[in-house]
């Protein structure tokens, strides 16, 4: 690696560093924050990044981008750690390890204060005397937790405050025996938590203790002959054994406790982190770090836990990470503890049955990244891939990033509007579709509308570029400023030639191409013949999808004025409704049905409205209606 000259402001500014702990933060020469880090001893790690050493890729990517930086000291390394991740959940900086979901798992809840409990879902686990199990991953899963829970046990689900000062009528699920009815009296408190002390064993995973509390009262019932009753219970043992099966029961104490490992692949990495409560794996999930995939993996590991165990109820008692950094797990340890505000045992363990845990964790991540690879190649093949491809096939110079489709729409020549449609990288930029209604073409004529609107576009987008050029801007930012490098008109060589012609009056010179619906022919301006992919090509498939949404976004757009025009053009044949009554009456009432069915009294309480234009709005209903009934006889 070549010696990096950083100039003698950053030179200055590192020899005056201080021996001590603190951060830094690494920014660009926009002033913008790249990098966040810690330090025990701040001018040693500093100075480290601008060695003539040998650096992973995403540092010597990060280096290259090096400005500036300032520091932050702290009194101790715990302290250091801490505003570390302060720091990076604030500026968010490039080239940290940024989770992209900011997402609460759900858990169960039971409110242990209620005489008679629900289950419930909770997003957080708050300090509230409730008892919460989980996480889980997703609300879906949770739901199927539920179900599962209430196919068993007859738990409420309605959300009156009991006891009620006068007993109510029991619901359906008392009917079926799905609910104890303490609404209505049929149980007493000590009787649902009978119940309720099952529900919790069952959640924490104690399945033999409800297992053995069911196969008695099956036994029980059989003795005295009730045997209905004893297939009921029968069923429910099926149902808890059922969801036994689907659980993964793994050979450990019962202690809750997460486990993380990580697979890379030279580019980027996948962490797999699983769940494992009441001696039972609960779920997983997984997380794609960009940019993670040749840095050491206990440095990835560590920063991970940092920013994904910010949120102190998230942390497990136990926790086992395949690798950290030298000498991290003492002050990663400490730190999770002040977090929780409990204790919490880090370990990455080297032999044993929590090993192999790291293995199957190893083993889940590797799968995840291959998996994501593989969409991500077929997405690619798709997007970028498909307009290179694309590109080859119409004799273009390189790839069209910006590819842009136009389509014309009118009703008998009524109501003519156009849409633009505009794909970047092969994928669509729904921020950059733009609508236009026709100005100066009269009746249906897609010709000349066409040609409107190119003029439009690209005079706007000729004049933007020029005025964000002055100013120093990109044009990628401004609303028309981003011109295209393709254009695809929805038509053959008749529509491509004015087409054409509108941007060459205005000098715009962008490759442009048309596409007939009937053969799927592509037709280019200097060429007679037209050019037949294949149609199963991936770049056939990309224009066929520009087209389709030009098509869609410009019908939406010409349905919505279509609507407006007629609800207008209705109450415009009542007398002494004008305007600001016509707009009233939508927006008090809300609908054309809503105003033909109003009473009289109803259409005086809309603002703006007398006795007489009342009157005359229920004799254009009466007069609607007697016309239509006139029409079905």
């Amino acid at each position: 690696m070549a010696k990096i000259d950083w100039g003698e402001k950053l030179e200055l500014k590192i020899r005056m560093l201080p021996e001590s702990p603190g951060c830094y933060l690494m920014k660009d020469k926009d002033g913008t924050i790249i990098y966040v880090g810690k330090a025990v001893n701040l001018k040693n790690r500093v100075r480290s990044y601008f060695r003539d050493t040998e650096h992973t890729p995403k540092v010597v990517a990060m280096i290259s981008h090096i400005d500036d930086f300032d520091i932050l000291l702290c009194d101790s390394n715990l302290e250091a750690l801490c505003l570390e991740c302060n720091l990076i959940k604030l500026h968010k900086p490039y080239y940290n390890i940024l989770l992209k979901d900011d997402k609460h798992y759900p858990y169960l809840r039971v409110n242990l204060k209620e005489p008679f409990p629900r289950l419930t879902l909770a997003r957080r686990m708050e300090k509230d005397g409730a008892k919460y199990f989980g996480p889980y991953i997703g609300a879906t899963a949770v739901r199927q937790v539920i179900d599962a829970v209430r196919g068993v046990f007859p738990l409420r689900t309605c959300r009156k405050e009991l006891p009620l000062k006068t007993p109510c009528r029991p619901c359906v699920n008392y009917e079926i025996g799905k609910c104890l009815a303490p609404c209505a009296g049929k149980c007493t408190e000590e009787q649902y938590w009978d119940m309720m002390d099952g529900v919790l064993a069952f959640l924490g995973g104690d399945y033999k203790q409800v297992l053995d509390v069911l196969n008695r009262e099956m036994m029980d019932y059989a003795a005295k002959m009730q045997y209905e009753r004893a297939a009921v219970i029968r069923d429910k043992i099926r149902d808890v054994q059922g969801l036994m099966e689907r659980q993964i029961a793994i050979q450990t104490d019962r202690s809750e406790q997460d486990i993380l490992a990580i697979a890379q692949d030279g580019l980027d990495a996948m962490i797999q982190l699983v769940y494992v409560r009441g001696g039972r794996m609960v779920g997983g999930d997984h997380f794609s770090l960009p940019r993670e995939g040749s840095e050491p993996a206990g440095d990835v590991l560590a920063e991970f836990l940092t920013q994904y165990y910010q949120e102190g109820n998230l942390i497990p008692r136990n926790i086992l990470v395949q690798e950290l950094p030298d000498g991290a797990q003492p002050q990663l340890e400490q730190w999770l503890r002040q977090q929780k505000g409990a204790a919490v045992t880090l370990v990455t363990p080297r032999r044993g049955e929590k090993h192999d845990l790291v293995l199957l964790a190893a083993k889940n991540a590797h799968d995840a990244l291959e998996k994501r690879n593989a969409r991500a190649s077929i997405r690619e093949e798709r997007t970028v891939g498909a307009a290179a491809a694309l590109g080859k096939a119409l004799g273009l110079p390189k790839a069209p990033r910006r590819i842009e489709g136009y389509d014309i729409s009118n009703t008998q020549g009524v109501l003519s509007v156009a849409s633009m449609v505009v794909f970047i990288d092969g994928e669509p930029a729904k921020k950059e579709y733009r609508r236009f209604r026709i100005k100066t073409v009269e009746g249906a004529n897609d010709f000349a509308s066409l040609n409107e609107v190119l003029g439009r576009r690209f005079t706007h987008g000729l004049q933007e570029k020029a005025e964000r050029e002055e100013q120093g801007l990109s044009p990628i930012g401004g609303k028309f400023s981003d011109l295209p490098d393709l254009v695809l008109i929805d038509g053959g060589p008749q529509q491509l030639r004015f087409a054409r012609q509108a941007l060459l009056d205005m000098g715009a010179d962008v490759a442009m191409f048309g596409l007939a619906k009937k053969q799927e022919e592509i037709f280019l301006p200097d060429r007679e013949d037209p050019i037949c992919l294949d149609h199963h090509t991936p770049e056939l498939h990309l224009i066929q999808r520009v087209r389709d949404e030009a098509h869609r976004f410009c019908i939406t757009h010409h349905r919505g004025l279509r609507g407006k025009a007629s609800i207008h053009s209705q109450l415009e044949d009542i007398p002494g409704i004008g305007p600001k009554r016509r707009k009233a009456l939508l927006t008090k009432l809300g609908s054309m049905k809503a105003i033909r069915e109003a009473t009289e009294e109803e259409l005086l309480k809309v603002p703006g409205m007398n006795q007489a234009a009342a009157k005359a709005v229920r004799k254009w209903a009466e007069g609607r209606r007697k016309r239509i009934n006139t029409r079905k006889e």
